[in-house]
């Protein structure tokens, strides 16, 4: 299943709705901080991009496994 997660078309569709809810993320969760210019934890903004981007190719790949086993 894991190989299905590596083909450009997952891969970039993952990279998309990574940039948006990652986006989103970093305002909810760093908005305060980057609006009184304070750093953000650069470890937190790399996970709120992180996490969406492997659910997404996770699920991506997974519906395609099950489609063609």
């Amino acid at each position: 299943m894991y190989r299905f997660m590596f083909k450009a078309h997952i891969v970039r569709s993952a990279l998309k709705v990574s940039l948006f809810v990652g986006s989103v993320l970093n305002v909810i969760n760093n908005g305060e901080q980057l609006w009184v210019q304070h750093s953000a934890s650069w470890w937190h903004v790399a996970m709120n991009f992180a996490v969406p981007y492997l659910v997404s190719s996770y699920s991506s790949a997974r519906t395609e496994a099950d489609r063609f086993p």
